[in-house]
């Protein structure tokens, strides 16, 4: 099988397309064979070495990848080889370096939810990592039904989803969008959309639309604690990644978010996609062959929506 394996910590560079034996049937494990992944922020951390805390004995070389989109290989009690299934590969978590920059990659059968026929493969892979950690996030910050809720990163693919989940929950979003994806911002169906500006002047016209301050902010662009100041006293704040939350004041609960395998929410929210209730946005769609490439591209900034590899 051919697999893109992370040799040293460092730029793009250090990523080599290699020739691996395609891995055996292992007990209480499917083989899933991935026909598309998504580059994240977070392979690019671990890529650079950012995240070697997190896996201090994992050796050289590795492979990155959270999102799988692909076809079983083998029968279990829930899936039947062929079958097609998404899921969130837990990277870090299991801690092996073995993800789905691979064309078959391990899976716990628990961690997939079916794919409908109807999805294509780059939208599939779009939706696990990014979805999961925007469900889950809102499912901690305990948003309720008419509480205003302030998404950042609303242009993002984490975010997009939070704003869309979110005003479905029946919450009053205010989104923040980047210069030039207002239109799209305000499609998700929230209610009000604010540019990205500094965090003084955004904490400023958050002020403006929630005078008393918002009830819950989801941090999907890491700005961190100066948007503590749009949160109302006794609110609640969530960072898109735990390592970024701030320290809480004025009694505000500051937490964040390290996405899980959720087979049963995977499979709701795989259905409002389907169903035209969630939107996802795609930059581009990349063989497996250009992943340095792709690095590039979302290291450089200015992406509307997610690059796809494919196999």
């Amino acid at each position: 099988m051919r697999a893109v394996e992370v040799t040293a910590f460092g730029t793009p560079d250090v990523l080599r397309l290699v020739d691996r034996p395609d891995p055996e049937p292992r007990p209480g494990a499917v083989r899933v064979r991935i026909h598309a992944t998504i580059v994240n922020p977070v392979d690019s951390w671990v890529r650079r070495g950012t995240m070697a805390h997190r896996t201090p004995h994992l050796p050289f070389p590795f492979t990155l990848g959270f999102d799988i989109a692909g076809t079983v290989l083998d029968d279990t009690d829930a899936f039947t080889a062929g079958q097609r299934v998404i899921g969130l590969y837990p990277w870090l978590v299991e801690g092996t370096g073995k993800g789905t920059n691979a064309e078959i990659v391990h899976a716990d059968p628990r961690w997939l939810a079916p794919l409908p026929q109807s999805v294509d493969w780059a939208t599939a892979a779009t939706v696990p990592l990014n979805s999961l950690t925007a469900r889950q996030s809102l499912d901690l910050l305990g948003c309720a039904p008419g509480e205003t809720v302030l998404v950042t990163g609303a242009s993002g693919a984490v975010g997009s989803f939070a704003a869309q989940l979110a005003a479905a929950d029946g919450a009053k979003v205010v989104a923040v969008a980047s210069a030039g994806d207002e239109a799209y911002v305000t499609a998700l169906g929230v209610q009000y959309v604010l540019s990205r500006e500094d965090p003084h002047r955004l904490v400023e016209a958050v002020r403006k639309v929630a005078p008393n301050g918002v009830d819950r902010a989801f941090d999907a662009a890491l700005i961190g604690a100066p948007l503590l100041g749009a949160v109302r006293a006794g609110g609640g704040f969530l960072s898109a990644v735990e390592a970024a939350a701030p320290a809480p004041e004025r009694g505000i609960t500051v937490t964040g978010v390290h996405a899980k395998p959720d087979a049963a929410q995977l499979t709701d929210l795989i259905r409002r996609v389907v169903a035209g209730e969630l939107t996802t946005r795609i930059a581009d769609v990349l063989p497996i062959e250009h992943s340095a490439q792709a690095h590039r591209r979302l290291e450089a900034g200015g992406l509307r929506g997610k690059l796809v590899l494919t196999f």
